[in-house]
């Protein structure tokens, strides 16, 4: 057996050695490039406080590496030869006081391996840093604003890197849809230039999470995807759909003419039993709140007498 002196080849859940593999082995592993090929944003939101990460990658399932984030706390984009302990790391770093800068710089300068990575972070006051090691594969690097880093590498150039920076200065709206169009923006500009497999969004904000629990307001992932960043668009649109939270001010009052309608829909779909009067009661409050059950809208459920647009949206669109 022959051994080639090459101590480790970073794949996306870690290290494996390659002192005790047979040269061939060695060679299909070392087959392209060995390291998390990515770009990233990790960001803050001061008006709502939600911390996240999106990344993309000519890697499969980058997101079971790259991005880390805790409410209150800050988020964690690791990457290139990635060192995952820089994910819990840095948060618990965070978490004691220290700034995205003081955190990174810790978790930086305590890896002998440092010139091979490439992290992000930012902290719960907006502070961001970022750091590319001397030994990352080129274009390698990555950029710094007003409550964001962005970072990249095997990139096609800078370009990339400029344009997610430019998109999320002038972005607006929910931090989850002006991170993917950073990406977005990202990948028109050049991208990963070996290409396109797979993608990550996490946003995490206090008491987001299903029902109430958790801080997990947007988690998701497209692990092995020829457009990957396409099919994260059509995820969190589905995302939105169901766990949105509700407009207030485009909420309609369910008066005789609108209960009529729910009545008749509710009965056609089996939840509703009872007259068609018109009368928004507490049978026809029950049937409708199953029925939004049923259709995993009950994120959308009122507690007064008035039915979410999206809802009725929705309705009208599935139930006529």
């Amino acid at each position: 057996m022959v051994k080639v002196p090459v101590s480790s080849v970073c794949l996306l859940v870690g290290c494996v050695s390659l002192w005790a593999l047979p040269a061939a082995a060695v060679a299909g592993l070392l087959k392209g490039s060995p390291t998390i090929a990515t770009f990233s944003i990790v960001a803050y939101d001061p008006a709502t406080g939600d911390l996240g990460v999106a990344v993309t990658s000519k890697f499969p399932a980058v997101g079971s590496g790259v991005p880390w984030a805790k409410a209150g706390v800050g988020a964690v984009a690791t990457q290139a030869a990635a060192n995952l302990t820089f994910g819990e790391e840095g948060l618990k770093l965070m978490a004691q006081g220290l700034n995205a800068q003081a955190a990174l710089q810790k978790v930086v300068q305590a890896d002998a391996g440092r010139e091979d990575r490439q992290v992000g972070m930012v902290d719960a006051k907006g502070n961001a840093a970022t750091f590319t090691g001397k030994n990352c594969f080129s274009w390698a690097g990555g950029k710094i604003g007003e409550h964001y880093a962005v970072q990249g590498n095997i990139l096609v150039g800078r370009e990339t890197v400029e344009a997610m920076a430019k998109s999320f200065e002038t972005s607006k709206g929910e931090l989850a849809d002006r991170l993917l169009a950073a990406l977005d923006a990202g990948q028109t500009a050049g991208g990963d230039r070996r290409g396109r497999e797979s993608a990550a969004l996490l946003v995490v904000r206090k008491g987001a999470g299903y029902g109430g629990k958790g801080d997990r307001w947007v988690d998701l992932r497209v692990d092995d995807n020829p457009e990957p960043l396409r099919e994260m668009r059509r995820l969190l649109e589905i995302h939105h759909l169901y766990f949105g939270r509700t407009d207030r001010s485009r909420v309609h009052a369910i008066d005789a003419a609108l209960a009529t309608e729910l009545q008749q829909m509710l009965a056609r779909r089996g939840f509703y039993k009872g007259p068609i009067n018109g009368r928004y009661d507490a049978a026809t409050r029950k049937a409708l709140e199953d029925y939004l059950g049923w259709e995993n809208l009950e994120e959308r459920i009122q507690k007064d007498d008035t039915l979410d647009d999206v809802v009725l949206r929705y309705i009208h669109e599935h139930e006529k």
